[in-house]
């Protein structure tokens, strides 16, 4: 049974999608700013340092826990459908994570769609690795982590690294991942009265909204129709009550097929992106405890 600390992510959920309700035309600023609370689901961790830098272009945020490898880097992505969320909501969630593994993160304030479609964002996460290779990291000591939409881009690019002709990172661990912008998955319907914020309705919108003029189809946008060989071994973690759930189940089918080193964690009663509760729900703590544990080795730590 799930902790009653973890019941603050449907408290959270319910509240925005009433609100959406109610303003059915509501604008992309309000949208936002409703999202810009999702960080108010998760505990400062103590004893983490934040930095915004310049990455190439690319807005970002170190997050750097005291005492911590300084060679070692998790490149994170925030979720939010490409549209909303940003590095202020996730920082915690992305100080907790490098904390727990001793590594330094280097949060990505990619483009977001409207504004910038596909691929721009995952162009920026390509354009921050590379600078990270530039300033003299390793690859083997880079992973890559998000959740969502982020986690959907802590894949896609691998794929963009791969095709850049860049030496690949060390791992990937997506959170709730979103791989499918087409809403095929059968979670979609079996879990509809479970989940308490993502249904067919909102993935719909968002993918409108981030693909522009590209296909639904584009490897890079759709993880389903990708070609997986030869990426590094990838954990996912995802929610049994989660809309996307069959997004994580059917892309893990697809990696085994191409040989791909791939673990798929589903974490009874979950919630979307429920890691976001670090610090206050013990089902986050165990599953960022999780991560360190099968990173840590991947990385000489």
């Amino acid at each position: 049974m799930a902790s009653s600390q973890a019941n603050a992510i449907n408290e959270l959920y319910r509240e925005w999608l009433t609100a959406m309700a109610g303003n059915p035309d509501m604008d992309l600023e309000t949208t936002r700013d409703l999202f810009d609370h999702w960080g108010d689901l998760t505990r400062d961790p103590a004893a983490v340092d934040y930095v915004e830098i310049d990455a190439a272009g690319v807005s970002a945020m170190w997050a750097i826990p005291k005492g911590c490898a300084d060679d070692r880097i998790a490149l994170c992505t925030h979720g939010g459908g490409y549209v909303v969320g940003s590095m202020y909501t996730h920082r915690k969630l992305f100080g907790h994570i490098a904390k727990a593994v001793g590594c330094k993160a280097l949060i990505l304030d990619y483009r977001r769609a409207p504004e910038y479609t596909h691929p721009a964002q995952v162009d920026d996460a390509v354009a921050a690795y590379r600078w990270l290779l530039d300033e003299g990291y390793k690859s083997e000591y880079i992973f890559t982590t998000g959740d969502s939409a982020g986690g959907g881009l802590a894949t896609s690019v691998l794929l963009g690294i791969r095709s850049a002709g860049l030496p690949l990172p060390a791992g990937a661990i997506p959170m709730s991942p979103w791989y499918d912008p087409e809403a095929t998955g059968a979670t979609l319907t079996s879990n509809a009265d479970k989940d308490s914020l993502v249904n067919a309705q909102v993935l719909q919108g968002m993918a409108t909204t981030f693909l522009g003029d590209a296909s639904a189809q584009d490897p890079l946008a759709n993880l389903l129709y990708a070609d997986l060989k030869g990426l590094p071994p990838i954990y996912i973690q995802v929610g049994s009550y989660e809309a996307l759930l069959d997004d994580s189940i059917r892309f893990e089918t697809k990696a085994r097929e191409a040989g791909i080193d791939i673990r798929v964690d589903v974490f009874p009663e979950m919630q979307h992106v429920f890691q976001l509760m670090a610090g206050r729900a013990p089902e986050a703590d165990d599953a960022i405890a999780k991560m360190a544990q099968w990173i840590k080795p991947k990385l000489g730590l």
